[in-house]
């Protein structure tokens, strides 16, 4: 008898224990399955991107809350400073208000409101108004100050190479750039150019970055063909083009 008790006690134990034992080692595979990367992932990391780009549009942008505004992660703040750059266009572009004009105005203005704000607190013998101290950081001075020069710097030195005849593609790259320029400016205006430019930043990343996996094969259509007849172009010409070489630039 005590055999048989024993037996039933044994076997409940046994299929505990293989219980115990089979979900450690699902959950081992699962941590192992976990641990594998993702097929997808890899595939979209190996998709060509549009200008060779490896990071998000939002990182690309620069980051933080420029970056937010461009890609109308807060649409009221988007919405804000279109608003507003809208409404200086017309202001300046459309009824032709003049910016010293209009600077001039606010301030006057301003100062007689507060001038006669502070004059009346005293004749009623209430606390005049606290004007507060406006001041720019010296820091954030510094920061825009550098960047602005990091980026003439490299504007110079790009135009030394062109100048220097070493890459041909970098110099018609440029011609073509300024001569579109040229026609756009003498088109529109230099605040209508200003204002067509910041539309473009606040709608076409915005789009591009919902529809980049529809756009960046095209876009790798398009460059494939352009850097097709940039060779033939490359054979047929920019390479007859006599090039002096090192020795004789030295003498």
């Amino acid at each position: 008898m005590a055999e048989q008790s024993e037996s039933p006690t044994k076997s409940v134990m046994e299929k505990i224990i293989e219980k115990v034992h089979h979900h450690e080692s699902s959950s081992s595979d699962s941590e192992l399955d976990s641990d594998k990367p993702d097929p997808l992932e890899s595939v979209k990391a190996k998709i060509w991107r549009l200008f060779g780009r490896e990071k998000p549009v939002h990182h690309v942008l620069g980051g933080g809350k420029p970056a937010d505004v461009f890609l109308w992660r807060n649409k009221k703040v988007s919405a804000g400073v279109l608003g507003f750059v809208t409404a200086m266009w017309v202001l300046f572009e459309l009824i032709e208000y003049h910016l010293l004009t209009l600077v001039c105005h606010i301030l006057i203005l301003a100062a007689a409101l507060l001038f006669l704000w502070s004059n009346a607190c005293t004749l009623i013998n209430k606390s005049p108004p606290r004007i507060p101290e406006v001041h720019l950081p010296e820091k954030l001075v510094l920061q825009v100050a550098s960047a602005l020069c990091v980026e003439i710097n490299s504007a110079f030195a790009g135009l030394r190479s062109v100048a220097a005849g070493k890459d041909y593609k970098k110099f018609l790259m440029i011609i073509a750039g300024l001569w579109v320029l040229s026609i756009v400016g003498s088109s529109c205006h230099f605040l209508t150019l200003f204002y067509i430019c910041f539309v473009l930043l606040h709608t076409v990343p915005v789009l591009y970055e919902k529809y980049e996996d529809k756009v960046d094969p095209l876009a790798e259509k398009a460059m494939v063909e352009i850097q097709k007849q940039y060779a033939v172009f490359d054979a047929k010409v920019l390479s007859k083009i006599p090039v002096a070489s090192l020795k004789a630039k030295r003498v």
